[in-house]
């Protein structure tokens, strides 16, 4: 008689961690590979008590969204199968026609999530891609010479900024899970391209210009700009194609890009 009333407060509790900390895990807030707080700090932000917690992690684990290690304490488990050792990811990367393949893609994400950026973007959002952005210009403005695989980190790291504002976790985690892919496309693309003057300015100029439209909270302004950036970078890579220029084929076999 005494168990069960005893006993359901815990659960809905247990059952408040798991669904708060998946919440945080979709959101984008915890990433995969990330360290969870200890267990005090995470008690305090989620106002309950360390056995509600543990049950909470428990079940985490159990669904595999949360990993523990001996003496490391818990990460958040990769969400998304390994990339890299798939037939169909040396597929890609080896066929540089996968570029154009990948600047499609990113035209359809990338575009609507620079629309609803804009939109939904929070303050601490615009804090974080304004934080991208001027750590991408910095660098651009500073080095003596450009290292194309650096600038890719940086370009990438302020366009998933943007992803992430768009509050939407399928969209964020949909990208996320094609990093490797996209840090490729970026790095091939800025690899063939960056050190041309004309593309360099006009790269420039629509980061520039996407930038200043999520940040207005321009939504449809911001969809057109990212639209335009891959639209200009495809064409181009077409150009240079055109003048019997052979693109970098190992740009797209990289290694060591997690």
């Amino acid at each position: 008689m005494h168990d069960a009333p005893d006993n359901r407060p815990m659960i809905r509790t247990a059952d408040t961690v798991v669904a708060r900390l998946e919440q945080l895990i979709l959101d984008g807030v915890l990433k995969p590979g990330q360290l969870l707080p200890s267990e005090r700090r995470l008690c305090d932000k989620l106002g309950v008590s360390r056995a509600s917690l543990r049950e909470g992690l428990r079940s985490l684990r159990s669904k595999g969204i949360i990993e523990t290690h001996q003496g490391r304490g818990s990460t958040v488990a990769r969400l998304l199968p390994q990339r890299d050792d798939s037939p169909l990811m040396h597929l890609f990367r080896d066929h540089p026609r996968t570029l154009y393949d990948l600047l499609e893609v990113r035209a359809l994400l990338e575009g609507e999530s620079a629309r609803l950026a804009a939109l939904r973007g929070t303050p601490a959002d615009r804090v974080m891609i304004t934080r991208r952005y001027e750590e991408l210009t910095a660098y651009i403005e500073q080095a003596e010479s450009i290292d194309a695989e650096r600038l890719a980190r940086l370009d990438h790291a302020f366009h998933l900024a943007i992803c992430e504002a768009s509050h939407n976790p399928v969209l964020v985690h949909t990208l996320q899970g094609l990093t490797d892919l996209l840090l490729s496309s970026v790095f091939a693309s800025l690899k063939n391209l960056y050190h041309r003057p004309g593309p360099r300015i006009w790269i420039n100029e629509q980061h520039a210009q996407l930038f200043e439209a999520v940040i207005g909270q321009d939504a449809e302004r911001a969809r057109q700009v990212a639209l335009q950036h891959l639209d200009s970078i495809e064409r181009g890579l077409r150009e240079i194609e055109a003048e019997n220029e052979r693109l970098v084929r190992s740009s797209m076999r990289l290694e060591g890009w997690g």
